[in-house]
């Protein structure tokens, strides 16, 4: 089975590139926070101490939570991928469990290879940070950089182990029922979705939602004006989070509501509403970091613009908060981008027979491209507007704590900036990764079995 690995890995260069592209950036920005921790528990001042602490661990914890979230998303589409592969390897005498050890070979040797990379430039990155803290006055000259192996072994342990984690998990489910049914399953793309999913999605959207209503009735009312943006500010990722959890039933039903108005389209409209359903558990791997994506940069800087608004005088705080909220909305927004375009490389690679066997039936290069924007262009849609949904949760009730009602009384032009952002991402990944994949001809790819 290492051979047999080693090869896959060989043969599966997109899917695999992917996958070790999340992996490296989920190490850089992980690493990068983790560092300004432990350079927080050397010898300097308490509140030194206490600003370093915050961006590490505070700031780092949300990052890790979001990182090691997409790193299972997207290694669940790869080993999804895969369902037939791993079906016909099971037909021929592959017993389970063999198929599940070559899971963990592969992901195992793409992590390590990825997560040590990064790691070097999560040092790298995290003196960057330090120095960009140091010289905006928010820790003393004096302060010296002490991140080292210790902060970055760490990130590098908790990366490999949610990395093999999550290949256990969906080679598990890979390998679960008969070979024959994974591979009609695999081919329509008919998976059901797991039950703890729904269950981590009302947890998270209930906890959201407390949160939220906590805000509006407790911590408004309080003397620190920043208590109402700690129980708030968290809320809309959470939510969002919770939503990405139940990314492909969402899909699913909105690809079948919009199917009767995108088939207006013509030929193109119809088979992209019908793919986007049928394929929801794949494409959800997109959706959800639309959704996150969405969300916490609506929310975090809605809710900036609002305190900025709202407080008569400087807090001696206030430079801090903000910088933590702006660090925080341009990490997540900078991975989820990342994310959207390696799971659309990904999806598309996957689907290269599919795409060549249309274009031997007839359609042409042009509507094959046109058809998967297409599908795009709806994963885009319903993501942006769940986000939005998701993002309320942060917007109207630290608005309200702040006494400026429902709506916000400005920057109600960022939301629809970042939605033409968050949409213009995913059409500009696919519009690529497709057309890098009809490039080749059809007959060649649909001969190849890809």
């Amino acid at each position: 089975m290492i051979g047999l690995a080693m090869r896959s890995l060989s043969a599966r260069r997109t899917a695999f590139t992917a996958t070790f592209a999340s992996i490296f950036f989920g190490t850089v920005l992980i690493g990068s926070f983790a560092t300004l921790l432990e350079t927080s528990f050397t010898d300097m001042a308490k509140v030194d101490q206490d600003t370093l602490f915050i961006m590490g661990a505070v700031v780092g914890s949300w990052g890790t939570i979001i990182v090691l979230f997409s790193l299972a998303s997207t290694l669940g589409i790869a080993v999804r991928q895969r369902d037939v592969e791993i079906a016909l390897l099971r037909t021929i005498g592959a017993s389970p469990r063999q198929a599940r050890r070559m899971i963990r070979i592969e992901t195992f040797v793409v992590a390590l290879v990825a997560s040590a990379l990064g790691a070097g430039a999560a040092w790298l990155g995290g003196r960057a940070l330090f120095t960009m803290i140091r010289e905006g006055g928010m820790v003393a000259d004096t302060v010296d950089y002490a991140g080292g192996p210790a902060s970055l072994g760490i990130t590098m342990l908790a990366v490999l182990a949610t990395s093999l984690v999550s290949a256990t998990i969906a080679g598990r489910k890979a390998t679960s029922g008969a070979a024959t049914i994974a591979l009609t399953d695999g081919n329509a793309g008919t998976q059901r979705m797991r039950w703890w999913r729904v269950l981590v999605a009302v947890l998270l959207i209930g906890y959201g939602v407390t949160m939220a209503v906590i805000t509006i009735t407790v911590t408004a009312h309080s003397d620190d004006p920043y208590d109402a943006m700690a129980t708030s500010g968290s809320s809309s990722i959470l939510v969002a989070a919770g939503l990405a959890c139940i990314a492909p039933l969402l899909l699913r039903w909105a690809a079948t509501l919009i199917r009767p108005l995108v088939g207006r389209a013509g030929s193109t409209g119809h088979l992209a509403a019908y793919n986007t359903s049928r394929r929801a558990p794949l494409l959800a791997g997109v959706l959800a970091p639309v959704i996150v994506f969405t969300s916490a940069s609506i929310g975090t800087l809605m809710a900036v613009g609002i305190d900025g608004r709202t407080l008569a005088e400087s807090n001696p705080d206030s430079d801090t908060i903000n910088m933590l909220n702006n660090v925080v909305v341009g990490m997540i927004s900078l991975f989820a981008a990342i994310m959207v375009v390696n799971a659309f490389a990904a999806v598309v690679s996957h689907r290269r027979g599919e795409l060549a066997r249309l274009r031997l039936l007839g359609a042409t290069p042009e509507q094959v491209r046109g058809s998967v924007v297409a599908e795009a262009a709806i994963v885009a849609v319903v993501g942006v507007v769940l986000g939005t949904a998701a993002s309320l949760a942060t917007v109207v009730p630290f608005a309200i704590a702040r006494d400026e009602g429902i709506v916000p009384d400005g920057q109600l032009w960022l939301p629809p900036v970042l939605a033409v952002v968050a949409v213009a991402i995913t059409l500009c990944s696919a519009a690529v990764a497709v057309r890098r994949t009809t490039a080749r001809q059809a007959l060649a790819v649909a001969g190849a079995g890809q």
